[in-house]
């Protein structure tokens, strides 16, 4: 089952947020306490790479230094657990629950989340796993797995 909590709200603040493993090891090395791989909003450029196609980068350059989780582009519970396979902690929901607020209220916000969590748990069966805590890398299969696999 999902717990929905705010497990790291009281640590975000000394969280960092970047979309480079780069940026992310420099963090480490400055004592952070966790990173947000975050696009900052840049993606209405279209040049800026998705969050979710460098979390697994940041989270190999960390190696479990501090725990990683993802900002931008989390609409489904596919999205969730795609991020949750790829190294991530937990992942940040904004747009969604701002539209669930927006079309029904508090109601609204609490059909989005269950939405998200049905999705995930969904997806966990379907993908052969019984807990997100069993989720791994050998659930999905990226963009560079597929052009690596031509190769």
């Amino acid at each position: 089952m999902v717990k929905i909590h705010n497990k790291f709200a009281n640590h975000l603040k000394r969280h960092h947020q970047f979309i480079t493993a780069e940026d992310a090891i420099k963090a480490v090395e400055m004592g952070v306490s966790g990173i947000v791989v975050s696009n900052h909003g840049a993606r209405q450029l279209d040049y800026s790479p998705a969050t979710i196609s460098v979390l697994e980068e940041v989270v190999k350059a960390v190696s479990g230094a501090v725990p990683v989780l993802i900002d931008g582009g989390i609409r489904r519970g596919t999205d969730v657990f795609k991020a949750l396979a790829l190294g991530a902690k937990a992942v940040l929901v904004g747009r969604p629950i701002l539209y669930g607020l927006s079309a029904k209220g508090e109601k609204g916000v609490k059909s989005v989340l269950k939405m998200l969590q049905s999705e995930l748990e969904l997806t966990t069966a379907l993908c052969g796993t019984t807990s997100i805590n069993k989720i791994t890398r050998k659930h999905v299969q990226t963009e560079g797995d597929r052009l690596r696999s031509l190769l």
